[in-house]
């Protein structure tokens, strides 16, 4: 057991940029999202030396862009994919029992049985909310921490989700999923626990080419080049895969969200589960966040062409999320309520199917021609098992001894931040968080505040009120580490 810190900050990357260039680690990881810190926590935790490299932030392209759940499958029972929503469930039950109970919570999810929602439609919800119990249960995930679905009436219905609207409206089925405190959060918890177990965590440095042996780097900040060697490595970099492994063929899909006021959806209690026009298995969820807000979302379309930095919602996937909403609520949003939107690029794998939508969410883990391993697909609630499979892999190709992963049972490490007064109102952005995120979780510039420690620039108004401030106080942080 590794008694290294797990405070991630400039002077350490400073300290472990020398170390990578030195050594010879028994595993490199490429990618700083979900998959390659779960594959360097995974590994580090089995004993081996780790390190990963990463071009931009923690957490900087898909894995902050999702829908902050943890979730059971619904969709996948209802396009019959029962071997994905099992795996969803299982990695489920160890998040909120023994990985991350404490960024973890569970979440009411309401399907109304509203006018626009079909009778065909409310039956499949609630027997696929029956069905995806049964893999509650299969998990042994206890009811004090999920409790089962059922029926609510048209009063219950309307406390939950005071925005419904309520003609027509026939009660509805409850079920529960978890909400994540926040999907970056998690990325950045998950590496500082790979942190404490020794791994190195080195953000700003890009692979430029990766071998079975490691990996041609460079340093953003300095601009100097350096080669990392190492017995294996995994390429974890999400939709930017292809560009290191020209073999890969992937079919980026974008998943858009939108963030409202609670106050537009009469601040709900529960989230909302509401199916595409003449669909059982798509939906658009409408999820309460903290400090006020909704999140709605989300798409799947394809994006093809050039991987932007970072991706941007088009108007038309803006204006369908709310005409979905809207189908539900007693009083429209309208386009001037949207307070901002966001958009990821999810990695699938390109199978020739019609739609981006009919691409299965299963993860994809093989050995490249270069003798490296590409992670691809997934899901975020199944990070753990993909790095799982993805050291497998490794430690088998490359020859390594290492015994089996224990990632499932060990937890991630706190984050104890000091209370205090916000520093704007609505965010809730304090100093101390601020502080924290420079001291502790590896930010390095404002906008890794900003965008990816806390939540803040989710909205264009909040982030230019809080931009000034933030600056100030990551400018102190910084020197205090020299």
């Amino acid at each position: 057991m590794s008694t290294a810190s797990a405070a991630l900050n400039v002077a350490r990357r400073r300290a472990e940029l020398l170390r990578a260039a030195e050594d010879v680690t028994d595993l490199l990881v490429v990618g700083g999202g979900i998959t390659g810190v779960g594959a360097a926590l995974d590994a580090a935790a089995r004993g081996l030396s780790v390190t990963l490299i990463e071009a931009e932030d923690l957490a900087f392209g898909t894995s902050r862009f999702s829908s902050k759940l943890v979730h059971g499958g619904l969709r996948y029972l209802a396009t019959g994919d029962v071997a994905t929503a099992r795996e969803s469930a299982e990695e489920r039950h160890l998040l909120m029992t023994a990985i991350a109970p404490h960024l973890i919570r569970p979440l009411p999810q309401l399907l109304p049985f509203a006018s626009g929602i079909t009778v065909r439609q409310r039956a499949a919800g609630a027997v696929g909310m029956t069905m995806g119990d049964a893999l509650r249960l299969r998990a042994r995930t206890p009811r004090r921490v999920l409790p089962p679905p059922r029926f609510v009436g048209r009063r219950r219905a309307l406390a939950l989700a005071p925005g419904l609207a309520p003609h027509g409206l026939r009660g509805g089925m409850i079920s529960f999923d978890g909400q994540l405190e926040d999907d970056a959060r998690l990325v950045t918890t998950v590496a500082r626990t790979a942190a404490a177990q020794g791994a190195l965590i080195l953000t700003r440095v890009r692979a430029v080419s990766l071998h079975a042996e490691g990996a041609r780097a460079l340093d953003v900040l300095t601009g100097e080049s350096l080669d990392i060697r190492a017995r294996a490595v995994v390429n974890a970099t999400g939709v930017w895969a292809g560009t290191l492994d020209g073999n890969l063929t992937l079919r980026p899909s974008r998943g858009t969200h939108i963030v409202l006021d609670a106050a537009d959806l009469g601040h709900p209690g529960a989230a909302l589960t509401i199916p595409h026009p003449g669909s059982i298995s798509r939906y658009v969820f409408a999820l309460p966040q903290p400090h006020g807000r909704v999140i709605v979302g989300l798409t799947d379309e394809d994006a093809p062409g050039a991987i932007p930095r970072v991706a941007m919602p088009t108007e038309e996937e803006i204006d369908f999320l709310l005409s979905l909403l809207n189908g539900v609520l007693r009083v429209p949003v309208h386009r001037a309520s949207v307070r901002g939107a966001f958009a990821g690029l999810r990695p699938l794998v390109d199978t020739g199917a019609d739609s981006t939508a009919d691409i299965s969410r299963r993860h994809l883990v093989q050995l490249s021609d270069a003798g490296f391993v590409n992670v691809l697909g997934g899901k975020l609630t199944t990070y753990r098992r993909m790095a799982e499979d993805a050291v497998d892999l490794a430690v088998r190709a490359r020859g390594l001894s290492a015994p089996p992963s224990r990632t499932a049972t060990l937890r991630l490490v706190d984050r104890d931040v000091p209370l205090g007064e916000p520093l704007l109102s609505g965010p809730g952005i304090t100093r101390a968080d601020v502080e924290y995120a420079v001291l502790h979780e590896g930010a390095l510039t404002t906008d890794d505040v900003l965008d990816r420690r806390t939540r803040v620039g989710l909205v264009d108004g909040d982030r230019s009120r809080a931009h000034d401030l933030v600056a100030a106080i990551v400018s102190e942080s910084l020197d205090r580490l020299g």
